[in-house]
C-alpha cells in the first residue's frame, strides 16, 4: 500500500507569512474566479477579517439561518433622524457585534461620525488582527438607509 502523495506534499509545504502559522482565508462573496486555477478566490488575512467585520456590520437580525441573534442591528437605526444620540448607539452596537462574533479582530476603538447633510453615518473601525498585533488596521465605512 502506497502513502497518499498529497500528504507528504501538504506537510513539506511552507506559510505565506513570517509573522504567524496560521493563515486566516475566506471566500470572496464576489465570486470572482483566480485568474490561473479558475476557481473562486479567496481573501487572505487583513482583507478577510476586514470583509467580515464589514458582513456583521451589515447582517441584519434573521438573515443568517438558523442563528437569528448574530446582527448588527443597524438597519433599525439607520431610519432613526441622523443625530449623535444615535450614532453614540451604533458605536456601542457595532463594538458588541464585533467583539461576540469576530475573534480574529481585537478591538480598539469604534468612531461613528453623523453626517447629516446626507443622511448617513460614517463608521471608523480600528483593530488588531490576532495573528499579527503589531499592525493598527482601520476599516471605514459608510451607513446609509436605501429606501
Amino acid at each position: 500500500m502506497t502513502a497518499n502523495p498529497t500528504a507528504f506534499t501538504d506537510a513539506e509545504a511552507t506559510n505565506e507569512s513570517s509573522r504567524s502559522s496560521f493563515i486566516y482565508r475566506d471566500l470572496n462573496l464576489n465570486f470572482s474566479k483566480h485568474p490561473i486555477t479558475g476557481k473562486i478566490s479567496t481573501l487572505s488575512d487583513v482583507e478577510a477579517v476586514k470583509r467580515s467585520i464589514r458582513n456583521l456590520i451589515n447582517l441584519n437580525t434573521y438573515d443568517k439561518p438558523f442563528h437569528p441573534e448574530i446582527s448588527g442591528r443597524v438597519r433599525e437605526l439607520l431610519f432613526e433622524n441622523v443625530t449623535p444620540i444615535v450614532a453614540d448607539i451604533l458605536e456601542s452596537q457595532i463594538s458588541s457585534v464585533i467583539g461576540q462574533y469576530e475573534p480574529r479582530a481585537e478591538l480598539i476603538s469604534v468612531n461613528v461620525i453623523d453626517n447629516s447633510d446626507r443622511n448617513e453615518y460614517i463608521v471608523k473601525i480600528q483593530f488588531y488582527v490576532v495573528n499579527a498585533p503589531g499592525n493598527i488596521e482601520e476599516l471605514t465605512t459608510s451607513l446609509e438607509r436605501l429606501r
